[in-house]
């Protein structure tokens, strides 16, 4: 499926893979429905979009912890563009504090943004995405296959993303709808930069080291060649093709591995 003049609608869209997922399928002649809560931005994004591609973008402020505000992401597209042929659920935080230092209300916030958020948009455009035979994209993690010391919000809300998915995609193997679970490894963007502490405040700096990543442009065009190709699972960096097949057969070994790999962040939880 080529995305040309396909409807795409992409969640967490003002900044990080989310930015560069609108510049790609921009870039490959899709028109976009972009969402996020910064609706400056991304009203600043379209219009970028539709002078260079030549494209239709369309900017929808949306939390997507809000139901409403996802039913009303659904709606308007709809108003605008008529169908759906793709979502892309992208929209996500991080955390960054040990499980017995971090308050409850910090791994339930995660969980909102990432898991409820995705079902939210997901409910109420599967009907539309059935009748295009359309693409519905989960932006997962590694950490959905491996859970992350001083993580444990983070990675078990990609752990149910993932979950979530497998079941979608089994529930459609008759509808014609296509379930990508994209899985990044360690990705260049800011969402470390916004990632809660124990108290949920955002911490405003990465501990780890960022120009060694993987860059948002690259994770988006892996990501697009997906749903272009309709991939099941996508799994990304060598590193994160490592961990998956570490958790495996080996796992034992691999939790000592992560924890060495922690250690030597900036200001680290372990020691």
């Amino acid at each position: 499926m080529k995305l040309n003049d396909k409807i795409v609608i992409i969640t967490g869209a003002s900044s990080g893979i989310g930015k560069s997922l609108a510049y790609e399928c921009a870039k490959r002649g899709a028109n976009v429905v972009l969402a996020a809560r910064q609706y400056v931005t991304l009203c600043q994004l379209t219009e970028q979009l539709e002078r260079e591609y030549k494209i239709k973008a369309l900017a929808i402020q949306c939390d997507v912890t809000n139901e409403d505000d996802c039913a009303q992401l659904i709606k308007q597209t709809l108003i605008t563009f008529g169908k759906i042929d793709v979502l892309i659920n992208n929209a996500g935080i991080t955390m960054r504090a040990l499980f017995k230092d971090v308050k409850v209300d910090v791994l339930k916030q995660v969980m909102d943004v990432n898991f409820w958020g995705m079902v939210n948009c997901i409910k109420y455009a599967l009907p539309e995405i059935t009748k295009t035979k359309g693409s519905i994209v989960g932006v997962s993690s590694i950490a959905g296959y491996k859970g992350l010391p001083g993580r444990s919000g983070y990675s078990a809300s990609k752990f149910a993303m993932n979950g979530f998915l497998d079941s979608l995609r089994i529930e459609n193997l008759k509808t014609g709808v296509h379930v990508l679970t994209a899985c990044p490894g360690f990705t260049a963007s800011n969402i470390r930069n916004t990632a809660l502490n124990s108290e949920g405040k955002q911490q405003g700096e990465s501990t780890l080291e960022e120009q060694k990543m993987m860059s948002s442009d690259e994770v988006a065009k892996h990501i697009v060649d997906g749903i272009e190709n309709r991939v099941r699972t996508l799994t990304l960096t060598g590193q994160g093709k490592l961990t998956v097949a570490l958790s495996k057969f080996i796992p034992a070994f691999l939790d000592k591995m992560v924890y060495k790999h922690f250690t030597k962040e900036r200001d680290p939880l372990l020691r």
